[in-house]
């Protein structure tokens, strides 16, 4: 896994200087948007809120020709009695999130993501709810498009996590037995557990017609074990204490680990799951074009079907 250091974001380490999330999730927010003009995306942003893509079976009398004329893009303009979106964001706060080599853990990082998804989900009048886990569910709010709902979102999200161990089995049948209605779900998780049961769960969140997204957030130390000096390492989650020299470990520790990245991705890819890997050090609003990105090509998808 490299990590991308493109110009013209933000930089993570300075966002996360700034100690309010919802400013946090503000900014990244607006760069998107500003880095969506100078994308292959151009075009799509400005209506984004008002209209959607034309797909077969839709009434050809409501095409936005004038809009098609500008984009050379087939959309029809929304109807207010039309379905929102519903998002729920299931977000690890587990003792392995709180790992940090940059200067701010995987949980800032993660909780910053989730807050971005959020505000963005909010300014499309889409509905997010969100669930944080550990060792067992901490929080949940469902999914509602209210600007109150949004601020006790954030709140939940500034929460310090208290957990120890991670049981990603918990929250996904959580999840798949509140979700009743198909929705979005965005999974924010480090996936550094078991994947035994990730295979039975995300296939039953798929096979319920959700579509589904796994961000997995790790720290670059973890992705390419840099560390150098022979030391006492730590296991977050049990406080065991081992002795490594790196040096001596590198080669064993990364094989094991790309087999576990592997094993993870191969799995989202059988249940048609979006598996997007994040490095702390990765500009937030790339997060935002991936998302953006997949839904995009699911859409495409879905339309070849429909014509097939």
């Amino acid at each position: 896994m490299t990590s991308e250091r493109p110009t013209g974001f933000l930089d993570p380490k300075a966002l996360m200087a700034i100690r309010n999330l919802e400013l946090r999730a503000r900014a990244i927010v607006h760069g998107f948007w500003s880095g969506l003009h100078r994308s292959p995306y151009h075009g799509f942003s400005v209506e984004f809120t008002e209209y959607r893509q034309y797909t077969p079976g839709d009434d050809p009398r409501f095409l936005d020709w004038k809009l098609f004329a500008r984009s050379d893009r087939h959309y029809i303009k929304k109807f207010e009695d039309e379905t929102n979106l519903r998002c729920h964001l299931v977000v690890d706060q587990s003792k392995s999130m709180q790992f940090a080599d940059t200067g701010y853990s995987k949980c800032d990082y993660a909780c910053t993501l989730a807050a971005s998804l959020a505000w963005f989900l909010h300014q499309q009048g889409d509905a997010a709810g969100l669930m944080t886990f550990d060792a067992e569910i901490r929080d949940y709010l469902p999914p509602k498009a209210r600007r109150t709902h949004l601020r006790q979102l954030m709140l939940a999200l500034e929460r310090p996590p208290a957990g120890t161990a991670t049981d990603m089995q918990a929250p996904l049948k959580r999840i798949a037995e509140l979700a009743r209605r198909r929705g979005l779900i965005l999974f924010i998780t480090d996936l550094l557990a078991s994947p035994e049961n990730l295979d039975r769960n995300l296939g039953m969140l798929s096979a319920g017609g959700h579509e589904v997204m796994v961000f997995q957030v790790l720290d670059p130390a973890e992705t390419g074990f840099t560390f150098k000096d022979a030391s006492l390492f730590q296991d977050l989650e049990n406080d065991q204490e081992i002795y490594i020299d790196p040096e001596v470990a590198r080669e064993s520790y990364l094989a094991r680990f790309n087999q576990h990245c592997s094993d993870v991705r191969s799995i989202c890819e059988r249940h048609g799951i979006q598996f997007i890997p994040m490095t702390t050090d990765r500009p937030l609003e790339l997060a935002l074009f991936d998302f953006l990105r997949s839904r995009m090509q699911r859409t495409k998808t879905v339309q070849r079907r429909v014509l097939r």
